[in-house]
Order: C-alpha cells, then structure tokens, then sequence
C-alpha cells in the first residue's frame, strides 16, 4: 500500500480533545492535499472523526472552519496552482472558500467506534489510561480486516505494552505530538522491534509533509520529554517542601515557580507548566512510569493532596489555562493556592518578602522572550549564567542546584538508553518545551 493509499481511510479517536482536534486538523489538511494531486482525482479520500462527545465534535466542525481558512490565507500561490483547472475560481476569496469545502467535505464526525473498522491508518489520542487505550485497540482489530496501522499519542505507556496486551503484532508505534499539535513543531517517534520497515517510513513521511521536527524515543515509559519533565518537576516540588521549613506553602511555591522560570530562563515556570498539563495528567504520567523505574520514586503526595481538594489545573474548551496551583487572569499568575487554608492568596500579599529573600537578578538577565528570539542568544545565555555562577544570593544558589539537577535529568535518559543523544534531549526540551536551551549544556560547568 502507497502512501496516498494509507491516507484514503483514516480515523482519529478523540477527535474533540485537545489533542485530537489539532491532529484531526494537520491529517484533513494532509488528505485533502493528496486529493487535490492530478492522480488521486476522483479517489475518495475519507477522515472519520470520532469522539463520544456530540458537543464536542460540534465545536470540532467549527474550530476545523477557522483553523483551515488561516492555513489557506498562507498559501494562496499553491493553491492558485492547485485550482488553475478550475475556470469557475478565479477571486482568492473563491479559491480559499472551495479549499474550505474540499477539506472539511473529508471530514465524518461520528460517536460510533465502528468507524474505525474499515481505516487503514489510526491516530489515537483518548484519553492516557492504559486499559481503555488496551480495550479500543482489540475492539478495532478484531473487527478491522485491513489490519490497520496505530499511530498512539500516548505520552507515557510504553509501546511494547500496549501492542501485547492488544495482541498488534507490531502494528502500532508512538507517534506523540506535543500540545496544541497543529503549532508545535516537535513529534517523538517511538518504535518497538516488531513494528516493519514500511510503518516507519510512513511515520518519517508523514511527519515531513506536517514540517514537523522527529525525535527518535526509545521505548521506556515517559519517552524523552516527559522522562525529563516528571523528574524535573518532582525535584522542584522537593525544593519548593523544603522552603516550607521556613515560608507558607504559598510562598515556597512562588520562589520555586521564579526560580524555574525567571532565574532559569524558560517560558513559564515549572508549577505554572504543571497547570498547563494538569495536575490529574501529571499524577497519572507519574504513576505509569514508577513501575519501570525502580530505583527511583516517582511519585508526589503533595500532588495527591491537591487533587483530592479537585485543585486540577488543565485548559478550558476553548484554551484557556484553569486554576491549579495557581490562580489566573488572563493566562497570567496572579495567586497561589495554600494547602492549609484550602483558599487562593495574591500573590501581591508576599511577593516583596519572597523577592527580597532571593536576592536581585543579574543585570545582564533578560526575560525568555528576549533571550530565545534573539540572534545572540548563545551570546547572552553565556553572559548570565556566568553571572549567576559567581552570585552567591539565595535565588543564584537554588539556581544552580535545579539547573544542574536538570542537567543530570538530560544526561540519565541519554546514559539510560531512553535517548540516543544528548542532542535529541536538548532537541525534546528547545523545541517540545520552547526551553532558550537544552538541559545538557556547560554554562554552569
């Protein structure tokens, strides 16, 4: 089967999710593209999306209208090329509206797994829950005759598991994009030994027709990014439990979650990132990669504690960051939850006292968005971790300690064998995470 062939029938499973739909989207975009070849006129090309929420593949239909006219405002030469058969279409705005149409026209959204019977290609992105991932599986490969290939989006479950508990003879590799898919460049590709040369060709093929940047796995629970992020997380929480001694719970969170995005220079801090996942999210990678690793414990209770207090975090329908750890307007910060008194406290209330306490910035600091836009950014990284490096403030301290911790992190999963190099960790972490560098580097060396 040709790749075009593979592309004529394909479902995506969770459609409606925050996942799903940005997968549904890049893989409609995709067929539609093939369709539009001088060959595969007249060939039917079918995408099925499929989710158990009617409301959701409501808003589904809606959020595909928008994203595609954006995506066809960007490429009017292309498609001036692709329609120049067409007499009918001669305006841009009949030209992107007939693009519209032929993309969305390939889309089925439904609520029946039954669907699925007859695709040739599934992506799967419900939700990360090893047994109901293992329950759909058996259900759609013992009803589809075609064998079809299982592209899973699962960001922790080792690949060898799902594949032998579902008895797919190696007809399923990961292929897990990051959050919000149709934005992010990064997909971690995760093969195991019985999967064929020809399924992963495909998976390299389609990943280029996305643009999409391939990270090669190896296939350990958690893979390279959430391998890094879990361990990186744990650690600040541990540090964050040790401020406790001295500060509230809410203003230990408040230092660390500075540290982590300030000091450290990222894009949000390591409290505010495990909102954006969410603290449930969180919890359930942390508990499917334990069993795997133990000689290490992977598991938080203070994360626990507020999750049964239902302090979740996550996004809301339309994007939009919940309260988690910390409280939010406008996809700012702007308070933080304190376990003992069960309430949310401004962050304006303590902030001077935990400012003062860690000492001032370096001078030559700059926040992420400068640093990682910039044309000297390798320049001005040097600059300021060497400045840290002979600060001997609170916050230059605690720097050093989880930037060198996170670097450790890096190195394990390459000296473990979970990554093939250093450079795919830093490539999982600049471009998965939007970090200004990668964890394995020498600025504090």
């Amino acid at each position: 089967m040709t790749y075009d062939e593979r592309m004529q029938k394909v479902s995506v499973l969770g459609a409606a999710g925050k996942m799903g739909s940005g997968i549904l989207l890049l893989t409609a975009v995709e067929m539609c593209n093939l369709s539009l070849k001088p060959e595969n006129r007249g060939k039917s090309f079918v995408l099925y999306a499929i989710d158990i929420s009617e409301e959701g593949l409501n808003g589904l239909m809606k959020y595909l209208k928008v994203q595609i006219r954006r995506i066809a405002e960007k490429k009017m030469v292309w498609l001036r090329e692709v329609y120049a058969h067409r007499a009918d279409l001669i305006e841009n705005g009949q030209i992107i509206e007939e693009y519209i149409f032929d993309v969305m026209n390939l889309v089925r959204p439904i609520t029946a797994i039954e669907a699925a019977f007859n695709s040739n290609l599934i992506f799967e992105a419900i939700a990360e829950n090893q047994d109901f991932k293992v329950k759909i599986f058996k259900k759609i490969d013992q009803n589809n005759q075609g064998k079809p290939w299982i592209f899973t989006n699962t960001s922790s479950i080792p690949i060898s598991v799902l594949n032998k508990e579902a008895g797919l003879d190696g007809r399923i590799l990961g292929f897990h994009f990051y959050n919000p898919p149709a934005v992010q460049h990064l997909v971690e590709l995760i093969t195991i030994k019985e999967n064929t040369r020809q399924m992963k060709e495909f998976a390299i093929a389609y990943a280029k027709s996305l643009k999409k940047v391939v990270v090669p796995s190896n296939d350990f629970a958690g893979f390279i990014g959430n391998g890094h992020f879990m361990r990186d997380a744990l650690h600040c929480i541990a540090e964050a439990e040790n401020l406790m001694k001295e500060f509230s719970f809410a203003e230990s969170i408040y230092i660390i979650n500075k540290i982590s995005q300030d000091y450290l220079v990222r894009p949000m801090g390591i409290f505010q990132l495990i909102d954006y996942v969410g603290i449930d999210v969180v919890r359930f990678i942390l508990a499917v990669m334990n069993p795997y690793n133990p000689s290490e414990n992977l598991h938080s209770p203070l994360l626990d504690s507020l999750f049964d207090l239902n302090v979740k975090g996550g996004q809301n329908s339309d994007g939009s960051q919940k309260d988690g750890l910390l409280k939010y307007e406008k996809g700012k910060p702007v308070a933080v939850f304190d376990l003992q008194k069960r309430d949310y406290i401004s962050i304006s209330e303590f902030s001077a006292k935990c400012d003062e306490y860690l000492g001032a910035l370096p001078e030559k600091w700059q926040p992420w968005k400068s640093v990682n836009f910039s044309k000297n950014k390798e320049e001005l990284l040097k600059a300021y971790f060497a400045a840290i490096k002979g600060m001997d403030t609170v916050g230059a301290q605690l720097a050093k300690v989880c930037h060198n911790r996170s670097a450790q992190i890096g190195k394990q999963l390459v000296n473990s064998g979970v990554a093939n190099s250093d450079e795919d960790v830093n490539t999982v972490l600049l471009t998965g995470f939007y970090h200004a560098y990668g964890p394995i580097n020498n600025y504090l060396q």
